[in-house]
Formats: structure tokens, sequence, C-alpha cells
């Protein structure tokens, strides 16, 4: 083993072997002898693998075919010794992890994987292996799906084989965890907690679950809980830098997120996580090296790609985040963030029409902090489209009472929904909800609605803002044409009496 000195700073701790050519040679031999049991061949598809992206040795890209020539020899690709050897012992983890990395990696060596690995299909291992391939290409739910039939059972697992699986339980939470739900995810790391005090697997995600929470109560107990039990663990320094960093105290997470990568250099998240301290620091030249530091060791570190965009859009360089944000838009079609980001990006390029088709994918996407409706009322405003405007606006106000009610907890939101008139009387106004309020205002006047309009102007007297002053005013313009309507009614009004004898 030996270091290699490259131009681009993220490869010069890169270690390379350069023994791997003579290993394959002598392992090739043994295997064309058929002296290679499961574990020699999966030394063998380890090799190959480390061989397909060293830069000391011909590339040996990742293809369909099932084999290679290198100087004249036939020599089998990584894949197809991995999925050898788990033919002959499914219980090798390690094969599993090392089969399901080519296959995240490559969506064609994926397909090829599927047709090897038909004969043992219906073994626990292999949905063990599905269910990490699904976790790692961003597909929550049907990860979600495999794992409950794990643990609850179906037609192949007819009573539940791993009912107390404290590995499948947290994969669980992750896979919640990064679908947003984050009350059901921190559930289940608090079942996770009580069947296994001693597990710090996945604990750093846990920890951003209490961080974007804004528990700086449990996130305290985690921190110190992590510590006692290791505190030398890169996992125990990421939630510790969690923890400085909901306090806003920047600098001492940056330390802790560095020693976290002191003890495990490959660890992405906490170079993730330090690009967004560097970012809060406003030092973007460090933001950027972190965050390409963590997406050439994990390119699916969608968070990643999406901070690079951010780090750009904070430069004012729409093009270049436009760039990121797209990359993370692949990895995460359905997060709704990312769609956002896609239109700011396209307005601040004075691309309307593809900034609209952005805003309508996020709000195709469940965008339940109201970003993408505001922005689409704004254009839909500008275009002179009123109705549209008006129903978009209508949408906000309805998203945050929904995210109002979720909050306090004191009331679900009901089947049916909310009618309109509770949403406008209830909902808290801050200043897009303001201008929403002034814009359907103006809407229900001119469409004859007063009662509407008058509601709509009452929630903006409590509002500090200019629209307090404009809901003033257009309260007095209502109630003058009111009495203007009421004073033609009684002109029209036949006041004589005729009495009956």
């Amino acid at each position: 083993m030996y270091f290699t000195v490259g131009r681009d700073p993220l490869e010069r701790t890169a270690m390379r072997n350069g023994n791997l050519p003579h290993l394959i040679t002598e392992l090739q031999e043994y295997h064309d002898k058929d002296h290679l049991d499961a574990f020699g061949m999966y030394i063998y598809g380890v090799a190959l693998k480390e061989m397909q992206k060293s830069p000391v040795t011909p590339k040996m890209t990742s293809s369909p075919r099932s084999t290679i020539y290198r100087n004249g020899v036939k020599i089998p690709l990584a894949h197809t010794m991995l999925v050898q050897s788990i033919m002959v012992y499914q219980y090798n983890w390690s094969a599993w992890l090392d089969l399901a990395e080519l296959c995240i990696t490559d969506p064609a060596v994926e397909q090829e994987v599927e047709e090897l690995l038909k004969p043992v299909s219906s073994h626990w291992m292999y949905h063990f292996y599905r269910n990490h391939v699904l976790m790692e290409n961003q597909k929550e739910k049907e990860a979600i799906m495999v794992i409950e039939r794990l643990i609850d059972g179906n037609d192949e697992f007819s009573s539940g084989l791993f009912v107390s699986s404290t590995y499948l339980l947290s994969q669980l939470a992750v896979a919640y965890y990064e679908m947003r739900d984050f009350d059901t995810a921190q559930d289940h790391f608090r079942l996770l907690e009580e069947r296994d005090p001693q597990s710090l697997d996945q604990v750093d995600v846990y920890s951003n679950i209490l961080f974007v929470k804004g528990d700086n109560v449990a996130l305290s107990a985690l921190a110190h809980r992590v510590t006692k039990l290791d505190k030398y663990r890169a996992e125990t320094c990421c939630v510790v830098g969690n923890y400085y960093s909901l306090k806003g105290q920047n600098q001492k997470a940056v330390q802790y997120f560095q020693r976290a990568l002191k003890l495990d250099r490959n660890y992405h998240y906490a170079w993730t996580l330090m690009g967004h301290e560097y970012l809060e620091l406003r030092n973007q030249p460090a933001a950027v090296e972190a965050y390409r530091r963590a997406v050439d060791i994990n390119p699916k570190d969608y968070k990643a790609w999406y901070g690079l965009g951010q780090v750009y859009e904070i430069m004012n360089m729409p093009l270049y985040s436009l760039f990121y944000f797209r990359k993370g838009a692949e990895l995460k079609p359905y997060d709704s963030r990312m769609w956002c980001a896609m239109g700011t990006c396209y307005l601040a390029l004075e691309r309307r029409v593809d900034a609209m088709k952005s805003f309508q994918r996020a709000v195709t996407n469940n965008d339940v902090e109201g970003v993408a409706t505001m922005h689409l009322a704004k254009l839909c405003e500008e275009d002179g489209d009123d109705e549209k405007a008006a129903r978009c606006y209508l949408r906000h106000l309805e998203l945050r009472y929904q995210a109002q009610l979720a909050l306090s907890k004191t009331g679900g939101i009901p089947e049916g929904g909310n009618t309109v008139e509770e949403t406008i009387s209830s909902v808290n106004v801050d200043e897009p909800e303001a201008k929403g309020l002034l814009f359907l205002a103006y809407y229900y006047r001119d469409h004859g609605e007063y009662d509407m309009a008058m509601m709509c102007c009452s929630r903006l007297l409590d509002y500090p803002g200019p629209e307090k002053e404009d809901g003033k005013a257009l309260q007095r313009e209502i109630r003058s044409i009111i009495d203007q309507q009421g004073d033609g009614r009684d002109e029209n009004r036949n006041d004589t009496f005729d009495f009956s004898p």
C-alpha cells in the first residue's frame, strides 16, 4: 500500500494497492484449478473490484459482460465472482455489501446481478441485500415494504423471522427519516434505544432528526449517552458536533466533525455536516471543499450536492448552483426542496417557464412548507392570471395552517380538510401569508364576496407590516360599497302601507 499525490486535493490521501495485478494473477490460477472456496472467491471478487477503480492499473469498467481480457488472459468481472461466492455460501454479508456497491454504481450491472441471483431470490439474505440496495438508491417506500416483510412475515416468511432485529429497526428508522417523516423515525429510534441501549448504529441519523426538530434537551442527552459508550467512534463525534451546531457554536461543531474524520476518513456524512457548518460561518471555499469530498466518497449523497448548490447560490452563480441542484434532484426526485431550489435558479436566469415547471413539480411532491405555492402565486400574479394566483395563495395558507396544527399537536387535520373560512381566520400571519391575504382580499372584493374580503382584511390588522394599512384602506372601501348597495336597495323599497279594514 502507498500514497499517491495527485493534483486533485480529493485524491491526496487516497491509498492504492500496487500489488493488485500480482494478487489477481495468483487468485486466477487458483480459480482455474477450482481450488477457491466461497471465501477465496470473495477475496478474488474484492481484488477485482478494487482493480476496476484503481488508477495504477488499466481501468476495467463494469459492464453487463460476464468476462474481460487482460494481457490476453480471460478474467471474470468482480460482480460475477461475488455472485459465485454467494451461491456457494449465502451468509457472507460482506460479499453482499460489495456486490451491492457495484450494483449501486452501475444499473446495468444490477440488472445482470438480479438475473444471476434468481436461484437464491427466496433466501432471507437476498432480502437484506435488496433492502440495502433500495435504501442506497433512495427508494425508501420499497425498502420499507421489504423490511416489514422480514419483520412481520408474508407468504415467504409466514412467521416473521426477524421480529426483534435491531438492524432492521434501525433501517426502518432511517427510511422514514429519508422520507422526512421525522416523528415516525424518532419513535423507531426510541424503540431501538430501549431494545439495545449499547448500540451506536445510525445514531448520527438520530442526532440529525433531533437537530432538525430543534430538540436541544434530547440531543444533549443523546450526546452524553453515546460519549459514555464510546467517545472514540466517528458517529459519537458527529452527534456531539450536531449538539454544538444546534447551540450555535459552529466552530466547536467543526472541530468535532474533524475529529470524526480523523477516526474515519471516508465518513462522508461528517464531510457533509462540516460543509453545512462552513456555510453557516460564511466560509464558502471551505464549504465547497467539504461538500466535494463528500460526493467524491459517496456520489449518491444528495445532501452534499444540494449543499454545493446552496454555496454557489450564495455566491450569485445561478448556473453553477442549478447544475448541483439538478444532481440532487436526480438522486432525490421526490424531494420538493430540490425542485424549489431549481425553480429559484431558473428565476435568477430569467427562465420563467422552466421555473414554473419546477415549482409545479415541487407542489406535486408535497411541498409542506409552501415555498413552491408562494412562488407560483407570484408568477401567476405577474402574468395577470388572478384565478390561478388566488388558488396558489389559498393553497399556501392551507399548507401553513396544516403545518401549524401538526406543530401544536392540539388537534388533528380533518379528513375532509379545513374550510376556507377556518384556514383564513386561524392561520398564523407572517410576511408571505400577509401578501397572500391581501391579494385574496382584493380578489374577493372584485368578485363581490365582501364577507370573505373583510375576513382577509381583518387578519391583516394584527400584522405590523405595510399590508396592515392596505388592509385598513380596503376595509373602508368595502364598507363604502356595501353602504352604497344598501342605499340603492332603500330607494327601490316601497315604504307605503295599505291598511286593510
